[in-house]
């Protein structure tokens, strides 16, 4: 489903990712480790085509998608939950779920049904969904993002840092929502970005080690 092969990404003149490769099949779960800094959100950027790749190739499904802009990979069923959320405080929480749906113009009918799955999968947004996303707490920011994110990948979701700074007990509601998300839609591809594997051990089937823009050896 997606796959990065030998990718170098620059920031200014300053090398970030250093001929990246890893592969996410389609249903996989796959986590990719680092300490900040390591470069995993810059993976997430590059494979959103947020980032311009130096060197190396990004196939998402096959495809070479050196040439598709990020709005077109969205598109394609690839859904992004940045970790600072990036949502639109004046807006509802069912509005900024909504949002990047109606942006790919989608039927009237498939957008409230899949708002509708990312209710079930994540029951704490229904109370919520009426409030204004500015009211929100930094968890309930994060559960909003996954939802965001999942209104649109129907192929695959990447998941940046989504245990940053969670108390405990929402961090374990974010992992069952994730469980749920595996049990009602097997063939999503996941990629998740943490900086420690102890919280993701039960949640993948594998994992990548990322240290200064270089995956390390298995």
């Amino acid at each position: 489903m997606l796959r990065l092969e030998g990718v170098s990404v620059a920031i200014e003149g300053a090398p970030v990712l250093r001929e990246v490769a890893l592969h996410v099949p389609p249903g996989g779960r796959v986590a990719l480790i680092g300490r900040n800094g390591a470069g995993k959100t810059t993976t997430l950027r590059a494979l959103m085509g947020l980032l311009p790749v130096q060197q190396g190739r990004i196939a998402l499904d096959g495809q070479d998608a050196g040439g598709i802009p990020a709005h077109h990979r969205a598109r394609m069923g690839i859904g992004y939950a940045p970790e600072e959320r990036r949502l639109f405080g004046g807006f509802t929480v069912r509005d900024n779920l909504l949002l990047p749906a109606q942006v790919l113009r989608l039927p009237r009918a498939e957008l409230e049904r899949r708002l509708g799955l990312v209710l079930t999968l994540l029951p704490e947004l229904r109370d919520v969904a009426p409030r204004r996303a500015a009211g929100l707490s930094g968890g309930q920011g994060k559960m909003v993002a996954l939802g965001r994110a999942l209104m649109v990948g129907t192929r695959a979701v990447l998941l940046d840092e989504p245990f940053q700074g969670l108390a405990p007990a929402l961090a374990l509601r974010y992992a069952e929502a994730l469980a749920r998300l595996r049990e009602a839609l097997p063939e999503v591809a996941i990629l998740i970005t943490e900086s420690s594997p102890a919280l993701l051990r039960s949640l993948v089937d594998r994992s990548y080690v990322i240290e200064r823009g270089e995956i390390a050896p298995a």
